[in-house]
C-alpha cells in the first residue's frame, strides 16, 4: 500500500525561499493539520520541516495550503515517577530488551527500535494527550488486553508492544504498511479503508518509521560490503543484512522465517 504522492517524503536538493516559523500549523483544505518547524517554498510547492535539524520535512502542493496557524497543542509529558520506595529490578539495557524480545516474536529489532522512536523517542515514562503509555505508546485497553500492568516498566511496555505488532502482522498476512497502520490508528480503520487510511497522522507515522528502518539497513549493507572488500582475498562467510523496505508490502527477514516455518 503505496502512500499518497501528495505527501511525498525524501530528500532532495533545491535552492528555496524560506520563511523560518516555528511550532507552526499547515492547515490543509482538506481539514487535516501538519505541525512544523519551519517551512520553505519554492514554486508550486511548500516543503514543511517537522524536525529542527531537517531531518525530516513533508512536500505539500501550496494550493491545497489554507493558512497557517501557531500550534497551541501541549507537548507529550512524562508521567511522574514513582514515590515509593520498593525494591527495582536490576534496570536493563534498552537495546537489550528489544533485542531479547523482538527475538522472541520473531521479528527483527531495527523494525521495533523504529516503531519505539516513532512512539516515544525512547522515553520510558512517555504519556500522550490521549493516554497512550509508555516506550511503544499502550492504549490502556491494549494495554489490559495484552496483559501488561505496568506500561511504564520498559520489559513490559516492549514485550506487549511488540506482541501486538506481531498480532497485526499476522492479521495483515504480514503486511507491514497495513501493520503499521493498524497500530497507529486501530485495526478498524484499516480494514474500514482497505488500507491505509486517509489521515495525514497515520500516513506521517509509517513513512517515519519506514524511513529510519530504511537508513539503519542501508547503514548495514554498506558495512557489510566493507567487511567484504577486506575479506575478498580470505573466503569468509559474511552475515546478510535485511534490505531497505520498499513504501508498499515489506517482509522483514526474521518474520518472512517465521512465516516459512509455519
Amino acid at each position: 500500500m503505496q502512500l499518497r504522492d501528495k505527501f511525498a517524503v525524501g530528500i532532495i536538493v533545491l535552492s528555496f525561499s524560506t520563511a523560518a516559523l516555528s511550532s507552526d500549523l499547515a492547515v490543509l483544505r482538506n481539514g487535516f493539520s501538519i505541525r512544523h518547524e519551519r517551512r520553505e517554498t519554492v514554486g508550486a510547492v511548500t516543503r514543511l520541516y517537522t524536525t529542527p535539524d531537517k531531518a525530516g520535512f513533508v512536500d505539500i502542493a501550496t494550493d491545497q495550503i489554507d493558512h497557517f496557524e501557531k500550534d497551541l497543542t501541549p507537548p507529550p509529558v512524562l508521567a511522574p515517577a514513582p514515590t515509593t520506595a520498593a525494591v527495582q529490578p536490576t534496570p536493563q539495557r534498552l537495546d537489550d530488551v528489544v533485542n531479547l524480545i523482538s527475538n522472541r516474536h520473531h521479528l527483527d529489532p531495527d523494525l521495533v527500535n523504529s516503531v519505539i522512536r516513532a512512539e516515544s523517542g525512547f522515553h520510558t515514562r512517555a504519556l500522550s494527550p490521549k493516554g497512550a503509555q509508555g516506550l511503544m505508546q499502550l492504549m490502556p485497553q491494549t494495554a489490559s488486553q495484552l496483559g501488561v500492568t505496568n506500561p511504564f516498566e520498559a520489559n513490559a511496555n516492549v514485550e506487549g508492544g511488540t506482541r501486538y505488532l506481531r498480532e497485526l502482522l499476522e492479521r495483515y498476512n504480514f503486511d507491514l504498511i497495513k501493520a503499521l497502520a493498524a497500530y497507529n490508528a486501530g485495526p478498524h480503520r484499516v480494514e474500514q479503508y482497505h488500507g491505509v487510511p486517509p489521515y495525514y497522522e497515520t500516513r506521517a507515522y509509517v513513512a517515519r518509521i519506514v524511513r529510519d528502518f530504511n537508513r539503519k539497513k542501508l547503514a548495514q549493507q554498506k558495512v557489510a560490503a566493507a567487511q567484504t572488500a577486506v575479506a575478498r582475498k580470505k573466503p569468509t562467510t559474511v552475515k546478510q543484512v535485511v534490505g531497505p523496505v520498499a513504501q508498499s508490502a515489506f517482509l522483514p527477514q526474521s518474520v518472512a522465517a517465521a512465516k516459512n516455518a509455519k
